[in-house]
């Protein structure tokens, strides 16, 4: 099968999954998938949206193209739809440490980013708290900007926002 002929093409969740299945059959495919979301090129920017298909099938599947993936975002003119696949990938995965810094600030920036997508916000937001638990100061600050976020938030964001609030709440003791 030709990847990146049936990437290009509009597909839906069915087929999404479908192709998913087929891709981490092997971690060359998987490769070849975030060649092209890397890549960037708008006839496949349905390639971004695979990789979470391919995590619910193979979480740890992305664990070695973290580090590409996350000095990604701070390219200039990386379209939202990438920004969001990676960004929720993240927040799914478990980052290696010696790249948690990275993601970390890339989302804080994507996250006060008033100019992102709520889905990007909601994201990287979920992002920063599953790499927070353990620095009560990177909570504190996360909290902050999570009630300035609220008042004027979508649903989506207000309701990720209480949720993880709550969390902030029984790790901080409040």
């Amino acid at each position: 099968m030709d990847l990146r002929s049936e990437i290009s093409q509009r597909f839906g969740r069915t087929k999404a999954q479908w192709l998913a299945h087929y891709i981490v059959q092997d971690e060359a495919r998987f490769a070849e998938l975030i060649g092209y979301v890397l890549g960037g090129e708008e006839e496949l920017k349905y390639a971004g949206w695979l990789i979470s298909h391919c995590m619910h099938i193979d979480p740890g599947i992305i664990r070695p193209h973290l580090g590409p993936l996350i000095h990604h975002l701070a390219e200039p003119g990386v379209s939202d739809s990438t920004v969001r696949s990676i960004v929720k990938a993240l927040a799914e995965s478990d980052i290696p440490p010696e790249l948690q810094g990275y993601a970390l600030q890339h989302c804080f920036d994507l996250l006060i980013d008033p100019k992102q997508t709520v889905a990007i916000q909601v994201h990287a937001m979920q992002t920063v708290f599953n790499l927070s638990q353990n620095e009560p100061d990177l909570l504190r600050e996360l909290q902050l900007v999570i009630e300035a976020g609220m008042e004027n938030g979508t649903a989506a964001y207000r309701s990720r926002g209480r949720k993880l609030l709550k969390g902030i709440g029984k790790i901080l003791g409040a």
